[in-house]
């Protein structure tokens, strides 16, 4: 794609990133068959590269950003679905981040938007604000019809009726084996509030495997729901504070994500500090050992597996997972080594409308990606549905099949308690 952009305007890094991203799409139009709104929509406005040309009109101009153009930026998913499909490697992220931060800056969004993603900024990030909200969630389940086909309602239907355990939160789990490694589980901030369980069953694998495990103290969010509503300088801000807490510790061999969407942008935390000299290389160093924990599982290999389960598991593999860190096929296939019959929905590739806050600010498209999705893992007739990412496993939480996180049925197959007892939970 020919771009005019100005030497001063390429003195900026960002715009800089961003021009070599915009020369490299050839306009093939391939992403537009797996992007999630440009299927439901069918308007090119809403596929990547209809966005693309949006993006590249509003920073190559220097336009004050419009109310339509935000309109299709905000209804991207950041799904990435549409990276997995470029032949020309064009990295949409970094447009599509540069765009968001581009319109916080310089776009004036109507006071309750602006109050419902700032409040949504400085509740979610804060696992102790959280859990206070999602308990006052629960005291307004009932009253949701009330609350009309807009963001609260969307909150209050993803809100579990079951008050969540606290997660474990000792510093150090050794492990009862001579350690193999010793690494830092990040810590989360939803998933501690809405599933604690999931930690739990963590640290019980991990030290099965022969594996150390620090929890650090004064570890903050990882910043993806800020970086991703544009909130740049608050992403920034705690990628640094993660950054000088586990740079602290001592001899680690890995940081260990559980939910996807944070081991996404952790691993990006090279790129987002890249100009900055005093973090710059720290940042990278981060990046460089940042692992899914099914990575690690895949590097030391599972315990032995000494309470196999008959079940069919319905595998979702979560976008952050299989198109952001482009890990596609491990998970299910440790599931399927668990003993675990796996099998995978059609499309797999679309989103099933999580995507961080998206759910709650877009819910009329999040709520379609999700009845599409699980039409077709209902197909599939499973007994369980296992996912990766705690944004997956709220957005398709329902009575009729439990969904459940992927590391909890490898824990169950390993030796642990069984997941799908809600004793347990």
């Amino acid at each position: 794609m020919k771009t005019e952009f100005t030497p001063q305007q390429l003195a900026d890094p960002d715009t800089a990133a961003s021009e070599a991203e915009l020369r490299r799409c050839v306009r093939c139009g391939f992403c537009n068959a797996t992007c999630p709104t440009q299927v439901l929509l069918g308007d090119e406005r809403d596929s990547p590269r209809g966005r693309i040309y949006l993006i590249k009109d509003m920073l190559e101009n220097q336009r004050a950003p419009t109310a339509e153009t935000v309109t299709h930026i905000d209804r991207c998913l950041s799904c990435l679905a549409c990276v997995s499909t470029c032949p020309s490697g064009v990295n949409y992220t970094r447009l599509i981040d540069h765009a968001r931060v581009y319109i916080e800056q310089r776009y004036d969004r109507p006071l309750i938007d602006r109050a419902r993603r700032r409040f949504l900024a400085w509740v979610m990030p804060n696992p102790t604000r959280f859990r206070l909200a999602m308990g006052l969630a629960r005291l307004a389940k009932p009253f949701a019809p009330l609350f009309g086909k807009g963001p609260l309602r969307a909150m209050l239907a993803l809100t579990s009726w079951r008050s969540a355990r606290r997660a474990p939160s000792a510093e150090v789990y050794p492990s009862p084996k001579p350690p193999r490694a010793r690494v830092a589980l990040l810590q989360g901030c939803a998933e501690p509030a809405l599933r604690p369980e999931i930690r739990a069953a963590t640290l019980r694998l991990l030290n099965r495997m022969g594996v150390e495990v620090v929890l650090a103290r004064d570890e903050v969010c990882c910043g993806s729901l800020s970086h991703h509503m544009g909130f740049e300088e608050d992403a920034l801000a705690a990628a640094r504070r993660n950054v000088d807490i586990w740079s602290a510790q001592r001899d680690l061999d890995a940081i260990v994500v559980t939910v996807s969407g944070c081991g996404t942008t952790i691993k990006d935390y090279g790129w987002m500090l890249r100009n900055d000299p005093v973090y710059a290389e720290r940042a990278a160093t981060v990046s460089a050992k940042a692992l899914d924990v099914s990575e690690l599982i895949g590097r030391y290999g599972l315990p032995e597996i000494s309470n196999p389960q008959a079940l069919t598991v319905a595998y979702h593999s979560a976008c952050s997972l299989q198109h952001g860190q482009q890990i596609k096929d491990l998970p299910a296939h440790l599931l399927e080594k668990a003993g675990f019959t796996v099998r995978r929905p059609a499309e797999a590739h679309l989103c099933c409308g999580s995507a961080g806050t998206y759910n709650i600010l877009q819910p009329q498209i999040a709520g379609q990606l999700r009845d599409r999705k699980l039409a077709n893992l209902d197909h599939l007739a499973p007994d369980v549905i296992a996912a990766g990412n705690i944004g997956c496993l709220i957005q398709l939480n329902r009575k009729e099949i439990p969904v459940i996180h992927t590391v909890q049925l490898l824990d169950w197959a390993t030796g642990g308690p069984n997941p799908l007892d809600t004793r347990n939970a």
